[in-house]
């Protein structure tokens, strides 16, 4: 069986999977599904999303999550570029300096990923149950 070449190129007989010029290899697509994969993870970027810019005091009082619990998964998230850490210069009303925020790529993997495959069941719970 022919091999995929690391940058996410197909090889061999394989169709490519992404574009000759993809901005992302696959193996970064990959890692950012996996970083998703995660419970806390996901929280954190749905919350992200849904609500916004937060610093971490913010996520962790929202999601009820330990600080060093928090930070570990933030970092993840920021590491596959899937949440942005933004540093003001000057300290808002609250005095944060640092924040917390979904990507594009946040927001789309999200989207069209997880979302879009819960939305499916229930169109098809809907479906299937006469509704």
């Amino acid at each position: 069986m022919a091999e995929t070449d690391p940058s996410g190129h197909g090889s061999g007989d394989h169709p490519r999977l992404l574009p000759e010029h993809s901005l992302l290899s696959l193996e970064e697509y990959l890692e950012m599904q996996r970083a998703i994969g995660n419970e806390t993870r996901f929280r954190i970027l749905d919350r992200l999303v849904e609500a916004g810019a937060h610093s971490a005091a913010e996520l962790r009082d929202a999601l009820d999550v330990e600080s060093n619990t928090l930070h570990y998964h933030l970092d993840a998230l920021v590491d596959v570029g899937l949440v942005e850490n933004r540093k003001r210069k000057e300290p808002s009303s609250d005095g944060l300096y640092s924040y917390y925020r979904a990507t594009s790529l946040g927001e789309g993997i999200l989207e069209h990923g997880v979302r879009e495959l819960m939305r499916e069941e229930w169109e098809l719970l809907k479906a299937y149950s006469g509704e």
